[in-house]
């Protein structure tokens, strides 16, 4: 039997990556794992929001969605996870998971402006993003430290650039030519 698919699509914050990622998993029948949505169940089910959690609930985030990932790669399950998955800390994960699946790299870029852009625009649509993401006071040092700190993961799986900023570029047919392509 041949290795289950796990697709990790990435970018900065605001890049477009958890659209792109729910329209991928629609369109491979595969499901979607996402590590913010992760995050979303953990401070439900605690109560905790955002800001209080500590460095322990963060790592324990972490873990469980490597955790489910191994998990569901172990009974040849593809899937699609999505995070801003950063080097210094997924690398190693990624290193592990490869024996047990065929890894593919989708990264989520947009120019600087339209990020920040997305980013604001998001914040004072939701009224619950503060709850699940951080304090809107502090909304400029937030984005500017996770857009102007993102280290994308670094590796030698197969990976595909794509420009976010006015729909997909390379388009969706183009993405799902690259997902299949032995």
């Amino acid at each position: 039997m041949k290795k289950p698919l796990l697709l990790i699509i990435t970018g900065m914050p605001a890049s477009g990556k958890t659209t792109l990622a729910h329209l991928i998993a629609g369109k491979t029948h595969c499901p979607l794992l996402s590590r913010d949505e992760l995050k979303e169940g953990y401070i439900n089910t605690s109560g905790i929001p955002h800001a209080q959690l500590n460095d322990d609930s963060a790592k324990h985030i972490y873990e469980t969605f490597f955790d489910t990932i191994k998990l569901l790669i172990s009974r040849k399950i593809s899937l699609v996870i999505e995070a801003a998955f950063q080097d210094k800390l997924w690398q190693p994960k990624l290193s592990i998971l490869q024996s047990g699946a065929d890894i593919k790299i989708l990264i989520c870029k947009t120019k600087l402006d339209i990020a920040l852009s997305r980013f604001e625009k998001r914040y004072l649509q939701e009224s619950a993003r503060e709850k699940y993401h951080g304090d809107r006071s502090g909304l400029k040092n937030i984005a500017n430290e996770l857009f102007y700190n993102y280290n994308p993961v670094k590796s030698g799986f197969p990976t595909l650039v794509i420009d976010t900023t006015d729909n997909y570029n390379p388009g969706i047919e183009e993405i799902l030519e690259f997902i299949y392509q032995q």
